[in-house]
């Protein structure tokens, strides 16, 4: 019985962990090689595409998507997506995709890798090429270099007032559970003695 309350716990905390790292946004360093608009059919991977852009259609099957293609700092490539979140999850609120697509357009290295025009990235989301799912940049702005540093200033708060919520909510319940217990070992001793 054990076991299953470790699993269950295990399980929760990987799934809440899991949400957190797909939700909550990421800088990476990387230049622009590229932007191209594609037309994408949604199917089994829908569900890590954003709503359709705002003003547009709901429920269609495909819809034109942009797309910024570049090469991080270790050489590799990675493609983002560029979507509007709306008014849906997660709350980026973002409206820009066209200025964005046209910003990152402005970005691109036009030289070689060491020459090249560096960029933050800031996006969520996770890249996987088997299920064929795309992190969605939410902004770019240069940066000085490929070793420019960015503190995430953003994700430190949130992260330290969702652990001080989760603490504060395990204390209360941890402090109900003792005065219940000890409520009812006094209701069983009560006139002993």
């Amino acid at each position: 019985m054990v076991y299953v309350k470790w699993v269950f716990w295990g399980a929760f905390w990987t799934v809440i962990l899991g949400f957190l790292h797909y939700t909550v946004p990421q800088h990476d360093i990387a230049r622009i090689t590229d932007t191209y608009e594609k037309r994408v059919d949604f199917g089994e991977n829908s569900m890590f595409w954003a709503n359709s852009d705002s003003g547009a259609a709901q429920g269609a099957v495909n819809r034109d998507v942009s797309f910024i293609q570049t090469f991080r700092t270790d050489g590799k490539p990675m493609i983002y997506r560029n979507e509007d979140t709306g008014w849906g999850w997660p709350p980026y609120f973002k409206f820009d995709t066209s200025n964005l697509q046209a910003e990152a357009s402005d970005m691109i290295s036009k030289s070689s890798a060491a020459s090249a025009q560096w960029v933050s990235i800031t996006h969520y989301g996770w890249r996987n090429e088997f299920l064929s799912i795309f992190p969605n940049a939410i902004s770019v702005k240069p940066v000085s270099g490929p070793d420019a540093r960015i503190v995430p200033w953003f994700n430190i708060i949130l992260l330290t007032v969702l652990a001080a919520l989760v603490w504060g909510i395990w204390a209360r319940l941890r402090k109900f559970r003792t005065q219940r217990e000890k409520r009812q070992v006094d209701e069983f001793t009560d006139g002993w003695g």
